[in-house]
């Protein structure tokens, strides 16, 4: 079977098409025939060494497809049954050994792309509005990247909690977007100061949090637009990590609260990984929308990557076996 592997950290030419033994399930284990891989920012942090991981290895973490074999003793799943998955190393291949017990069923009405295009981002999108800074009616929230996987998907679930959202975007076609999906105020950082358009919209320091996946770039406006007692919740690095901050600055900034959550937390139990899921795809099914923005195949994971480091896509980019 072909996998992308990764033999060195670097750029994106670092991802090459290699043919690798067709994997055989360990104890706790099943085999996916994937259907689709999902591309996120995580791969890329992996691929440069900011996220650490030994190599050689074979990219990706998420992904849709059909249960081909399982160990001796599984009992979560079975041969043919649709699954889906956001933390199964190895996941940009035409086949995957995943831990059965980090595998969700897939509902019939909700397509295999679909799913690996809603797994990671959307389950990251829930905890972040359920749990690190639980959204109610009349909060205020700034989305940043609103027109990427993750961003769009937190701007529906924001209004769908009754939420007041701004955020921000870098050109027209993407505020478009942004607007459709549900957000009140969509900023093109490109043509504005995003924190001056804000005050200019709602006042001096008017929000209750911040949901930030871009990183440095933006760390110090947003943590100036947050009221008293308010919440940044840092969860990516697209434009880099945010540089350390002596704790006594919050203090300063008005008893703020800084966190810097990740997924694995929110789903390491899988009774958690089932009820995020479930929440997950029951919304989907009530008509929120999971936007797969490209669809390449396997072989071009290397312009997956460039295109979503360029911020050159919307939505979700998806790797077809």
């Amino acid at each position: 079977m072909r996998a992308i592997r990764i033999t060195e950290n670097g750029g994106p030419e670092v991802l090459s098409l290699a043919e690798m033994p067709e994997p055989v399930p360990e104890a706790g284990q099943i085999v996916v025939g994937v259907a689709a891989s999902g591309v996120n920012f995580v791969d890329t942090y992996q691929r440069i060494g900011l996220y650490p991981i030994a190599v050689p290895y074979t990219a990706g973490l998420e992904g849709a497809g059909v249960v081909t074999a399982v160990a001796d003793g599984v009992a979560e799943v079975a041969v043919g049954d649709r699954v889906a998955w956001c933390g199964g190393q190895g996941s940009y291949a035409e086949s995957c050994a995943l831990d059965a017990a980090g595998v969700v069923p897939v509902p019939e009405d909700v397509s295999l792309d679909t799913a690996a295009g809603a797994m990671l981002q959307g389950l990251t999108a829930h905890y972040l509005v359920v749990d690190t800074f639980p959204l109610e009616p009349g909060h205020r929230c700034l989305i940043h990247a609103g027109a990427g996987g993750t961003g769009l998907l937190l701007i529906q679930m924001a209004k769908r909690l009754g939420a007041e959202v701004f955020t921000t975007v870098g050109t027209p076609a993407k505020g478009e977007l942004a607007a459709d999906a549900g957000a009140d105020h969509v900023i093109l950082y490109n043509d504005v100061d995003f924190a001056e358009a804000i005050v200019d919209i709602a006042g001096p320091r008017p929000l209750d949090v911040v949901y930030d996946g871009v990183g440095a770039a933006v760390f110090d406006a947003s943590l100036g637009l947050l009221r008293r007692r308010g919440t940044m919740a840092t969860f990516g690095n697209a434009s880099g990590p945010v540089p350390p901050i002596p704790p006594l600055r919050l203090s300063q900034e008005g008893s703020l609260y800084l966190t810097r959550p990740t997924l694995w937390d929110h789903v390491g139990e899988r009774a958690d990984l089932l009820a995020r899921s479930q929440d997950l795809f029951d919304w989907i099914t009530e008509g929120m929308d999971v936007r797969i923005g490209l669809e390449l195949p396997l072989a071009e994971a290397a312009e997956a990557h460039r295109r979503l480091e360029g911020r050159a896509t919307t939505g979700k980019i998806l790797l077809r076996t």
